[in-house]
């Protein structure tokens, strides 16, 4: 039989931040009510003065302490607002009339009886200290109840990114569990047609095809990578698709210096290079040319294009569009965002070719995304 633990009842223990808190408050009032004293009493206001605002701070502290503990023990921070109003409403002015009593009980144990004497007489200057003490105790609930309110919003804001950051990690192996064995099946593809024609070239293909899956396991789940290290990749894919394909694939690879520190989203242009390859150079019996070019912008972003034999029709490819370049729109999206940009279109210099160009801002100047605001944890709440 299955046991289920209620939430306890019992309050929070206060921490040092709340202590502090108390005590600086009300000993401000403190102070507040001595020079109240001494400017409405004069020269009478002696060790009485004292003692009465000591007294009082000392009572309210112990009524607001009090307060939240009703607080706390009986759940009203989590009850609707108009809820924990009447709630409220009856503590504070309970609390208020049981000050006024406690500091009459210590006034008149306390203080001589002369100094007693000069107090207030008859009901209606006591109503008025019930009514200043339930304005105080208002403004306590009211900073407190603020407080708390306050603290929940940033929970929940921070629970809203948490989640987030959940939901993208989640597309994203999604999306690396899809991408892996589409990656490796079509290594092994390649190779598979050249173990009975050539065992030489075909132990050379699974060199770079080892180096391939030594990247993959290493860097595939690092969200950025520096172009320099992705183009690493597309060298060894080259060379493995070339050692199938001889002649019928030529190409050519022309990085910027400048552009190769810049981050990007790991089998980016191996994804466009081998999209090149798989729609624009294996279908042609005499083969193509692919171009690989990386530089940065006058704005600083990372222009990359690939460039291969055919011709686009957007409403064909529409229906052929394959796993590679979905893959990759959808890693651009959870990586990047709406900035960056990708088009696949006819390469206007050319009248037989494709043209892939993806520009991407510098990512090492983004602002931080979920991930990074969920590294910064909150203060420690005033409880």
């Amino acid at each position: 039989m299955l046991k289920t633990s209620l939430p306890s009842s019992r309050p929070l223990p206060p921490g040092r931040r709340y202590w502090r808190t108390q005590v600086l408050a009300w000993g401000a009032y403190a102070v507040f009510n001595l020079v109240l004293f001494k400017a409405f009493a004069g020269k009478s206001a002696g060790t009485w003065a004292w003692v009465l605002s000591l007294v009082i701070a000392a009572a309210l502290l112990a009524a607001s302490h009090l307060l939240r503990q009703l607080m706390q023990r009986r759940g009203w921070l989590g009850r609707p607002p108009l809820a924990l109003l009447g709630r409220l409403l009856l503590a504070n002015a309970a609390l208020a009339v049981g000050c006024e009593v406690v500091i009459g009980l210590l006034a008149w144990l306390l203080l001589p009886r002369q100094s007693a004497a000069q107090g207030p007489q008859g009901w209606l200057p006591y109503l008025g200290y019930i009514l200043n003490m339930n304005v105080m105790l208002w403004l306590w609930s009211a900073a407190y109840v603020g407080w708390h309110y306050l603290q929940r919003s940033q929970r929940a804001e921070v629970e809203k990114w948490r989640l987030t950051a959940a939901v993208r990690e989640a597309e994203l192996n999604t999306l690396r569990a899809q991408l892996n064995p589409h990656f490796l099946f079509n290594g092994l593809n390649n190779i598979r047609g050249l173990v009975s024609e050539d065992p030489a070239r075909a132990r050379e293909a699974l060199a770079h095809l080892a180096e391939l899956l030594r990247y993959v396991m290493q860097h595939s789940a690092t969200p950025l990578l520096p172009l320099s290290q992705e183009m690493e990749i597309v060298t060894d894919y080259l060379a493995l698709e070339a050692l199938q394909l001889e002649d019928r694939l030529q190409y050519s690879l022309d990085v910027d210096p400048a552009a190769r520190a810049l981050p990007l989203p790991p089998l980016t242009v191996q994804l466009l290079v081998e999209n090149a390859i798989k729609h624009g150079v294996a279908v042609r019996p005499a083969g193509g040319f692919v171009a690989v070019t990386a530089q940065l912008d006058a704005e600083g972003w990372l222009c990359l294009t690939v460039r291969s034999p055919g011709r686009f029709s957007p409403d064909a490819a529409t229906g052929r569009s394959g796993l590679g370049l979905r893959g990759l729109r959808e890693r651009l999206a959870q990586a990047v965002g709406p900035a960056a940009e990708f088009e696949l279109s006819n390469d206007p210099a050319a009248p037989d070719a494709v043209r892939a160009t993806l520009r991407l801002p510098d990512l090492r100047t983004q602002a931080p995304g979920p991930a990074t605001v969920l590294s910064t944890s909150l203060s420690p709440v005033a409880s």
